[in-house]
């Protein structure tokens, strides 16, 4: 009898733990492929992820384009559309689910994708996903799948050319100015710090996911109140079903087992987590960054039919902008302490996007902590950073301040690209709201400061009423739409509509909000005035420096190396570049004898300024809370704002900003 019960016992506890599953492993349809080049009339190999530019340096038919002046000489890519394909195998074992979809996580810019010969994607937003049901499409044995781009200059010409007024547009090179209308990395077009690669191309992975009766499409956590003793949490689990009636499951949240209904379609199940004595998630250095497990799968019956792991972290943060005794407050709270933020302005780490390895963003990031960091600023010209990026941010206690993907530009305001904006926006909210290194959602960069500042109406002409429709259609995506959307899908996060807040060029705006601090660069003022000029919440300042020579010899020949080549020239993309740079190294160090001494000073003068500036906020706390400097990092080799160049390499204003962040 004790045999028995023994071995009962141990078929259950072995039922428990090695559930039946009926969970069926994705198909990877990534690595590699063939792209089409119409000049050649060839076709040639293609890596997916990738961009056009990679493919096309993969096979010899351009020249590296960082080396010397290549960039003028590309410009040819942005201008032709092209074909991808790729051939991939189904078994009868893999069509027997009752749900097939391909989903794109990344398509940059205008794709129609086809499936055997059928259309089923026209893609037009780089930062959405893309997943159809495909099923019925699919044969057993080979298919192709097709995926055809439309240059982002085609495909919006003769909108530029026929829409009602220009539109202001960035930092964008070129004639035919059509970031404004593309859904894209603004930095793609040209910025005073990158060059100008309009790429196109299969940029995130592809994955085929089959799936019965339900899965799990979503697991969104929120801390609702924390206590020494105990915290609440709530997590919403949204699960699709595709059985036609209403159906039974069991889903198990960290162990525990609850019976639910679902119906057809999209399902939310709301379930509270009460965590005794928690660990609190706080940012670099003010205590760990503890994070926890959350794992949710769902059975039918006995069989697991889906799971998702997720990680969370324990906190409350807080924006505090609001009227005070000198003027507006802008200060973060986490976990109700007040935080003096301490980062910098991040943006994407290369032009080709596919090219940054996880290692790169483990090793920059592993730089941000160690430079006593506790915040960076994504800038809204760039993209969402990808998932790790957001997790290594978690891991190492650095809050994030998301900008979303807006920048110095005014936009359309058709109802189609509203609606398109709706997608992205929902879809970024709902992947990144796990995430406890958020801080904060901001509508854009510099768009409210440059309307009211930098003359726009004039210099392009504009009517009263193509002002106040441009304006309109600015409000209704950045004061109603973006702030609904974070109010209805991330409720305990604060949003801003636009960084900065208030304008440097006037006095009193000092004691207004957030603020870009350019006197010093664009207004040619001293270093000196970094202590005069303090405001509440320090978003953008900085100071322009070469990289080392090490990494000057990788896009440039010998000969290539002083301020006047055509190769230097190139790489200066900053209107005074070069002049203010060396104006500010006379002031305090003698006239460099060479193009060597010229950078090495360089570095020395922007330490020297990150130093006055980063002093000068932090010694005028409680009045600024606040400094995250431009810029941290680089996406091509060259002069720039940035402390840490293209390969990683760390200017000298490094370590004077660990040093002075360390106080």
């Amino acid at each position: 009898m004790k045999k028995l019960l023994y071995i009962l016992t141990f078929f259950i506890l072995f039922e428990c733990s090695n559930p039946k599953e009926n969970i069926t492993p994705e198909i990877n349809l990534n690595g590699e492929w063939q792209f089409f080049h119409e000049q050649t009339n060839n076709w040639y190999s293609a890596t997916v992820p990738g961009v056009i530019h990679t493919d096309l340096l993969a096979n010899n038919l351009i020249e590296e384009p960082y080396w010397k002046t290549n960039e003028d000489s590309l410009q040819w890519i942005e201008n032709v559309d092209w074909k991808y394909q790729k051939t991939f195998t189904i078994t009868e074992d893999q069509l027997q689910d009752d749900n097939i979809e391909i989903e794109f996580e990344g398509l940059d810019t205008y794709a129609e994708v086809k499936l055997n010969g059928k259309h089923i994607i026209s893609a037009n937003n780089m930062f959405r996903t893309w997943k159809v049901e495909i099923k019925p499409l699919l044969k057993v044995g080979e298919n192709v799948l097709e995926v055809q781009f439309i240059s982002p200059i085609n495909y919006n010409k003769e909108k530029y050319n026929n829409y009602p007024y220009k539109l202001p547009s960035g930092c964008e090179t070129g004639e035919t100015r059509v970031s404004s209308f593309t859904r894209k990395a603004a930095y793609h077009f040209g910025w005073d710090w990158g060059p100008r690669f309009v790429t196109s191309g299969i940029w995130k992975p592809i994955k085929v996911n089959a799936w019965n009766d339900a899965k799990i499409t979503d697991v969104y956590v929120q801390t609702k109140s924390i206590s020494e003793t105990e915290a609440i949490l709530s997590t919403e689990i949204t699960i699709e079903s595709s059985n036609p009636e209403e159906k039974d499951i069991f889903i198990i949240i960290n162990g525990e087992k609850h019976q639910k209904t679902i119906k057809n379609g999209s399902n939310t199940i709301k379930h509270e987590l009460k965590i005794e004595n928690p660990k609190l998630w706080w940012c670099n250095g003010m205590g760990n960054a503890h994070l926890y497990d959350l794992q949710v799968a769902i059975f039918d019956g006995d069989v697991k039919i889906d799971h998702k792991d997720s990680r969370y972290g324990i906190r409350t943060i807080e924006l505090v902008n609001e009227k005070d005794s000198i003027g507006t407050s802008f200060f973060f709270k986490l976990n109700g302490k007040r935080v003096f933020m301490k980062g910098a302005n991040y943006i994407p780490q290369d032009m080709f996007l596919p090219n940054v390895t996880d290692s790169q963003y483990h090793k920059l990031l592993t730089d941000v902590a160690a430079a006593n960091m506790n915040m960076l600023r994504v800038w809204g010209g760039g993209i969402y950073e990808n998932n790790i990026f957001y997790d290594i941010c978690d891991e190492k206690g650095i809050l994030v301040w998301q900008d979303f993907m807006f920048a110095g530009s005014m936009y359309p305001v058709d109802d189609e690209f509203k609606k398109n904006v709706k997608h992205e926006v929902k879809e970024n909210i709902t992947r990144l709201r796990n995430h406890p290194s958020i801080a904060l959602w901001c509508g854009n960069n510099e768009i409210e400061v440059a309307w009211e500042n930098w003359g726009w109406q004039k210099q392009y002409n504009y009517s009263a009423e193509d002002s106040s429709q441009i304006w309109n259609g600015y409000a209704e995506v950045f004061h109603s739409l973006i702030p609904n959307l974070v109010n209805e899908l991330d409720l305990n996060r604060d949003y801003t509509p636009s960084s900065p807040s208030s304008n440097w060029g006037a006095p009193e705006n000092f004691n207004h909000g957030s603020m870009h601090y350019w006197g010093v660069w664009h207004g040619r003022e001293p270093f000196e005035n970094f202590d005069k000029n303090v405001g509440r919440f320090m978003v953008e300042y900085g100071f322009q420096s070469f990289p080392g020579m090490e990494t000057i010899k990788t896009f440039a020949v010998d000969s290539s190396q002083y301020l006047e080549s055509p190769t230097m020239l190139n790489r200066q993309k900053s209107y005074i570049g070069n002049g203010l740079i060396l104006e500010h190294i006379k002031q305090y160090y003698d006239e460099p004898k060479s193009f060597e001494a010229f950078v090495n000073l360089s570095q020395e003068t922007q330490a020297k300024g990150m130093q006055m500036a980063i002093q000068a906020h932090i010694n005028n706390q409680p009045h600024c809370m606040g400094s995250l400097f431009w810029q941290l990092n680089d996406c091509w080799p060259g002069p720039s704002w940035s402390i840490i160049d293209y390969y990683g390499k760390k200017k000298k204003a490094y370590e004077v900003i660990k040093t002075e962040f360390s106080k």
